[in-house]
């Protein structure tokens, strides 16, 4: 009987839906339909352009050519879009972990950044980088003429067949970056003026200059392996995927230059000059910097899957993401161990620590990225969380002023990013190309079994950038640090103490101004104001 009644009961709610909810629900029912019946097509007909890996004896239709450059180039620019999204998360980063009074000084740098670098990038810069020319700089095509103001370009750059265009707006994202990344360890001194002296000489003579020698299609360390000095003691090539050494260590390095030039913020004690009220000032807001972190990290999937240039290789763009993602993941969580184990964090679990672990951790992925597998990801990434508290700490002890830890997240885990495909490459990767994978010469480091070549080509190229671009940058601060005010690099002193510090004094305004008409709870309460029940 209780069965009997269950299925009349369920009739009669059958019989009681009205004529508008059965037509909810069957456009429901084929709409879910529809859906599946598109996954099973796409399941179906993509491999036939993304499945099969490339071969030398490929051939291609003009109509398939124009389907793969189109698909790639849209690839590029989505990319590009992601990487140049991770200004908002440098800004907020860096405002986040300087001080109050410093915070519209930040993120009027970072923009002001941006709309320079844009400039000089068209300008001058990407000539410089990835023009042909010569083993140190380049500045056009093979043709002889000049690609300055991106003029004489040609449709496509190099064999990739994406638009020039479309590689200038991904590299100028890059661009940017570095120029971002500089002004990290100099935040709460630096003269606004002074900023965008410096910024002139990152973004349009040192990044892209230095930048070419690795990524120039003449470049001396990308020809290494095959020509040039080198060629005969080494047989490898340089190799930076994505930029650890040219995007991170460039960035890094000068502002380690630049703080060093500066000298401390007024007022800042260190460590191992009083234990109790010395160390790394919190930052004024922590909030906005977690949440800065975790919009960077997802500006990388552009940053590392982006570097192929192309969505036909999508083994290789699912391995990058994969392993852009376990690094970061490693990195923040020996960073926090660390913390917790060691140094004034001792017993804690540190948020800041965390934060610029997983940052370590997808600089130091960014080099080998294509080239290691998802388990030598997660070693290096590990590596990395621990490199930059230590880091964090050293340049403490030296008594240099790093606000957010630029130097040790960027310019030391730049570095072991690119000595870490040495070690980790796995020997079944080789190098993407615009049709798809091409293993046939894959790279193998020192723990596969591939012994020192690699790790010794890695070593070369990571010192002769980084002493060049420290060398230079801080001769170039130096230089700018002996100007008179109002474009000498570090703020006159009433500058940085006055009230409202350098927003005030550069910028005539606070970032969180105070509201004399702002009425909060506890006003309400002592002036017996009634609240809604």
């Amino acid at each position: 009987m209780k069965s009997n009644s269950t299925k009349i009961s369920l009739l009669d709610s059958f019989r009681q839906l009205s004529k508008e909810k059965w037509q909810l629900g069957a456009t429901i029912f084929i709409g879910k339909l529809t859906g599946l019946f598109l996954v099973v097509m796409a399941m179906m007909v993509l491999p036939n352009f993304f499945g099969t890996p490339a071969h030398a004896a490929d051939t291609y239709t003009a109509h398939e050519t124009s389907m793969i450059n189109t698909i790639n180039t849209v690839w590029t620019l989505v990319a590009a879009f992601l990487v140049f999204g991770m200004q908002a998360g440098f800004v907020m980063l860096e405002a986040g972990f300087a001080r109050k009074r410093e915070t519209v000084n930040v993120l009027m740098e970072c923009i002001f950044d941006t709309c320079l670098c844009g400039i000089l990038f068209y300008a001058i810069g990407y000539a410089f980088m990835f023009g042909q020319g010569n083993g140190f700089i380049g500045w056009g095509g093979a043709d002889g003429k000049t690609w300055f103001f991106l003029q004489n370009i040609p449709d496509t750059y190099l064999a990739y067949g994406v638009p020039v265009l479309a590689h200038w707006i991904f590299q100028f994202a890059f661009a940017d970056t570095c120029s971002t990344i500089v002004s990290g360890a100099m935040i709460g001194r630096t003269s606004f003026r002074g900023d965008i002296l410096y910024s002139i000489g990152i973004t349009g003579f040192i990044y892209p200059i230095i930048g070419h020698w690795a990524w120039g299609p003449d470049g001396f360390l990308a020809t290494m392996g095959t020509s040039g000095v080198f060629a005969k003691l080494l047989g490898q090539p340089f190799r930076d995927f994505a930029g650890s050494t040219v995007v991170h260590t460039i960035g890094g390095v000068a502002s380690l230059a630049g703080a060093i030039v500066l000298g401390p913020r007024l007022g800042r004690i260190f460590a191992r000059d009083n234990k109790e009220k010395g160390g790394l000032p919190a930052g004024h807001n922590l909030l906005i910097a977690a949440v800065g972190g975790f919009i960077l990290w997802f500006g990388w999937y552009g940053f590392n899957p982006g570097s192929t240039l192309n969505a036909m290789d999508v083994q290789g763009i699912g391995r990058v993401a994969t392993n852009t993602t376990l690094a970061a993941c490693a990195g923040g969580f020996t960073a926090m161990l660390a913390a917790l184990w060691w140094g004034k964090t001792k017993g804690k679990f540190d948020l800041a620590f965390t934060v610029n672990g997983f940052l370590a951790g997808l600089v130091a992925i960014t080099c080998p990225c294509y080239w290691v597998s998802p388990f030598g990801s997660i070693m290096l990434g590990g590596i990395a969380g621990l490199i930059v508290v230590g880091g964090i700490y050293l340049i403490e002890w030296f008594r240099i002023d790093d606000p957010v830890g630029a130097f040790s997240v960027h310019g030391i885990n730049g570095i072991w990013g690119t000595l870490s495909l040495g070690l980790f490459a796995s020997g079944q990767y080789g190098f993407t190309t615009p049709t798809g994978a091409d293993n046939t010469a894959p790279v193998t480091g020192l723990l596969y079994g591939g012994g020192f070549g690699v790790l010794q080509a890695q070593l070369v190229g990571s010192f002769i950038i980084t002493a060049a671009v420290f060398i230079v940058s801080f001769a170039m601060m130096y230089i700018i640090n002996k100007l008179p005010h109002p474009w000498k690099l570090r703020v006159e002193e009433h500058g940085e103490l006055g009230v409202g510090g350098l927003d005030v004094f550069d910028h005539g305004t606070e970032v969180y101004p105070i509201d004399d008409e702002e009425i909060t709870l506890g006003d309400l309460m002592d002036k017996g104001v009634k609240q809604p029940a």
